[in-house]
């Protein structure tokens, strides 16, 4: 009987040992890959081209800046800090159909050249899409005629998203630019 009850009670003790060591921190859990929309084996690859165009001035102005550059610093625009509001396209022209907005926030954070650190939403309100969003994050380099960046996440449809985002300027003046972006999402 007392080797029965010590069988029994190693058994439980290792039982709630391993249980304790698999969320010791108290803070972490498995995912129930179901729930999340997780369960399907393969991953998607998408590619999204949208178009937009800001407006820097008057009064329905899409992008705007919010603290000004550094006195030291107007060509490479160091220290600037925006956001943008501006309706997403299908195409190049102003009137082309609207399949959502970019929501973003930049700053000008090189002192030698004209470089963003952009954190872009691109919030989709078309289709399987509507409500879906995809987050981009990185190094805007003006210099160069296509920038490449990360795509770092999403919500909805684009939840645990990876990929890239090429930018390319089609026009850009004191007042207004047109933008082009090509993302590659890899999703479930």
């Amino acid at each position: 009987m007392t080797s029965q009850f010590l069988v029994l009670s190693l058994l439980v003790s290792c039982h709630v040992l391993t249980s304790t060591l698999a969320d010791e921190t108290g803070f972490v859990g498995t995912l129930n890959r179901k729930e999340l929309g997780l369960h399907k084996k393969h991953k998607v690859i998408s590619h999204f081209r949208f178009f937009f165009h800001e407006r820097f001035t008057g009064s329905n102005a899409t992008s705007v800046s919010v603290v000004p550059p550094l006195p030291n610093y107007n060509t490479t625009s160091f220290g600037l800090v925006g956001v943008s509001d501006i309706a997403l396209r299908v195409g190049p022209e102003p009137n082309s159909t609207v399949v959502g907005k970019v929501e973003s926030l930049y700053a000008g954070t090189s002192q030698t050249e004209f470089d963003l650190l952009l954190v872009a939403n691109f919030v989709l309100t078309e289709g399987k899409y509507n409500g879906s969003t995809i987050v981009v994050l990185g190094r805007n380099r003006l210099s160069l005629k296509v920038r490449e960046m990360p795509v770092i996440g999403g919500s909805g449809v684009f939840k645990f998203a990876t990929g890239y985002a090429e930018s390319n300027t089609l026009y850009l003046d004191a007042e207004r630019s047109s933008i082009e972006y090509n993302i590659y999402v890899s999703h479930y």
